[in-house]
């Protein structure tokens, strides 16, 4: 294997190895974060009834005209105040952080930091 393929492996090593502990429920649904270059993406995950309860993106319109650049720390605040709000409406105070196999530090720490913040229990 080159070294990009094995980068790959293992991300999706770590990425399964933490999604076999986490299971999301209505009570207490699993914040999962993915991110690429350019944006950032969060939604809130019930595994009972696989269904996404809310979600927030660098791309959604009411972020996207705040959000100067969507791949950077400032970004990643606001998803996670924008989330927690939208959380708040729906009920829904305490979640499971599912990192996605990327390490908590950046926009995944910014993100979760914003989250609590604003209201939401880890």
């Amino acid at each position: 294997m080159k070294g990009h393929e094995v980068k790959i492996v293992r991300h999706a090593r770590r990425k399964h190895s933490i999604r076999n502990r986490l299971r999301g429920t209505a009570a207490c649904p699993r914040l999962t974060v993915f991110r690429s270059l350019q944006h950032t993406y969060a939604q809130l995950i019930d595994d009972d009834a696989g269904a996404t309860l809310c979600s927030a993106s660098t791309r959604d319109k009411d972020l996207r005209t705040s959000i100067p650049k969507g791949g950077d720390i400032g970004a990643a605040k606001a998803i996670g105040t924008a989330l927690a709000e939208r959380a708040k409406s729906k009920n829904i105070g305490r979640i499971c952080f599912d990192r996605n196999g990327y390490r908590y530090h950046g926009r995944i720490k910014a993100l979760a930091d914003a989250a609590r913040e604003a209201g939401l229990k880890f």
